[in-house]
């Protein structure tokens, strides 16, 4: 029986190492995505800013959420003391804190409805899962952030 060439075993050696690391990177991801959220997990839809400028509401604009439909969701600001917040500048970002993705679409605000109220379109959870929307909002009263959790 020939003796097997030093090139061919290094070749062996480096797939062998290659599968055992694939094998450990896939049980680690499908252990990251079976995992679940904090128990204690804020899920309210409505707060106040990360600095308390504002009260900061969110909803899906019709109904329930689905899995990879595109939503529009109505953001309604306040200030601290509850009057409305028309002329705002609003940005939307978010992802999937356990994945360390962010969103699939680029949410903005597609429309000021007055009242306070904005419409929030082209957001998409593409997974089951936890999931953070973002919003840096800067008006007459500064400039803040707040941030919601979305389990699907």
């Amino acid at each position: 029986m020939a003796a097997i060439p030093a090139s061919r075993r290094l070749l062996i050696a480096v797939a062998g190492l290659a599968v055992i690391i694939l094998a450990a990177f896939t049980a680690m991801h499908m252990m990251h995505m079976t995992s679940s959220p904090p128990a204690d997990l804020d899920l309210s839809r409505a707060k106040a800013s990360e600095k308390g400028i504002y009260q900061v509401a969110i909803e899906p604009e019709n109904g329930p959420l689905q899995m990879g439909a595109l939503h529009s969701w109505l953001l309604t600001l306040k200030s601290a003391a509850g009057a409305p917040v028309d002329d705002a500048r609003i940005t939307v970002d978010g992802g999937m804190p356990e994945h360390g993705h962010g969103l699939p679409t680029s949410p903005a605000v597609s429309a000021n409805l007055g009242g306070g109220k904005y419409r929030v379109d082209g957001v998409k959870f593409t997974m089951s899962g936890w999931w953070e929307l973002r919003f840096a909002i800067t008006a007459a009263a500064g400039g803040d952030n707040v941030v919601f959790n979305v389990t699907l």
